[in-house]
C-alpha cells in the first residue's frame, strides 16, 4: 500500500526543489508537478515528489488522524 501525506515547505531550493518537514523530519523533495509552491505551504508528499497543495486545516486534520492510527497500532 502506498501513503502520500501531508508536509509543510520550509524552503524553496533550485530546480523545482523544496525542503518539507513533517515531525521535525526535514527530506529534499520535487516540487515540479506542482504551480506556485510557496514557503509555508503544505503540499501531498509521495515518494519524493509533492502532488498538490492542500488546505492547511485539511493537512493538519489528516496528520491528526495518521498520528493517531499510528498510535493505535503501537499500543
Amino acid at each position: 500500500m502506498c501513503l502520500a501525506i501531508p508536509v509543510q515547505v520550509k524552503e524553496l531550493l533550485p530546480d523545482n526543489m523544496a525542503k518539507v518537514t513533517l515531525d521535525g523530519v526535514s527530506k529534499i523533495v520535487s516540487t515540479a508537478l506542482v504551480d506556485d509552491v510557496k514557503v509555508g505551504d503544505y503540499v501531498v508528499l509521495h515518494v519524493g515528489y509533492a502532488l498538490a497543495k492542500i488546505d492547511p486545516e485539511e493537512a493538519e486534520r489528516t496528520l491528526a488522524l495518521i498520528r493517531e492510527r499510528a498510535m493505535g497500532d503501537a499500543a
